[in-house]
């Protein structure tokens, strides 16, 4: 996991440091000391030297964090441009985003650590529980997925597999929902396809897709597109009652 430290840089060898691992574009970057931090953009914000980590991601997202809270106190989602450098002698990091146009500065005074991580992507967030429990919690309270949604069986046998959730939304659309509890993947994507494909030979109805779970890949985020499915982000899962459902709905 570690691939590089340094303990006290210099602002040449913070500045090299950092480009090196910049350019290969694929570690998690932390450097630990006293900082200056400015940003323009939607508004503007500066933040007096103190003791800061600045974490750079290999997406370029930026996060300045202090001493306290989980909040950090600055911040750049998947920045457009970062440029490391020298100025007035001291190491310099600039990040830039051009739409909304934000511009975050961070000038390290006294770098006290610098780190290289490399963290693997597959380790991704996983909700509680079994993907069984998970359907019937989400059954049990479908606003989690979507507001106005209305289940109307689970496991719908069809001639390509179960349906995990079988629904109508607000405006009395058939929806097909697959439910995954760790990062969603093409594979989902391909059997949510063909769930709403069956659905729609036999009914004749308009239905729509969704794919439920903690987070997506990106070539599956790009075929959900692709098929004019979608995506729905479910970190957290409603308590459930104890007892036996009721109802007919669910068999």
């Amino acid at each position: 996991m570690l691939l590089d430290l340094l303990v006290d840089p210099s602002p040449d060898d913070l500045v090299a440091f950092l480009r090196e691992h910049l350019q290969e574009g694929s570690a998690l970057l932390q450097v630990a000391g006293t900082c200056e931090v400015a940003y323009t953009g939607r508004a503007a914000s500066f933040a007096d030297a103190g003791d800061y980590v600045v974490m750079l991601k290999a997406d370029g997202s930026v996060q300045v964090h202090g001493y306290k809270g989980v909040k950090p106190v600055n911040w750049q989602p998947r920045t457009d441009d970062l440029w490391v450098g020298l100025d007035d002698a001291q190491a310099v990091l600039v990040a830039e985003r051009r739409s909304p146009e934000e511009l975050l500065r961070v000038a390290f005074l006294e770098p006290a650590l610098v780190q290289a991580l490399h963290l693997r992507e597959g380790s991704g967030f996983v909700l509680r529980g079994s993907e069984a429990e998970m359907q019937r919690a989400l059954a049990h309270d479908p606003s989690v997925i979507e507001e106005g949604l209305t289940v109307l069986d689970r496991e719908l046998p069809t001639d390509v597999g179960g349906i995990d959730l079988f629904a109508r939304d607000r405006y009395g659309r058939l929806v097909v929902v697959e439910l995954k509890r760790a990062k969603g993947t093409q594979e989902a994507v391909h059997q949510l396809a063909r769930y709403v494909e069956s659905v729609r030979r036999f009914t004749g109805e308009e239905v729509r897709g969704l794919l439920a779970a903690p987070a997506v890949t990106k070539p599956a985020l790009v075929q959900l597109a692709a098929a004019g499915l979608e995506f729905v982000e479910v970190t957290a899962l409603p308590d459930v009652p104890d007892g036996p459902e009721q109802g007919s709905l669910f068999g």
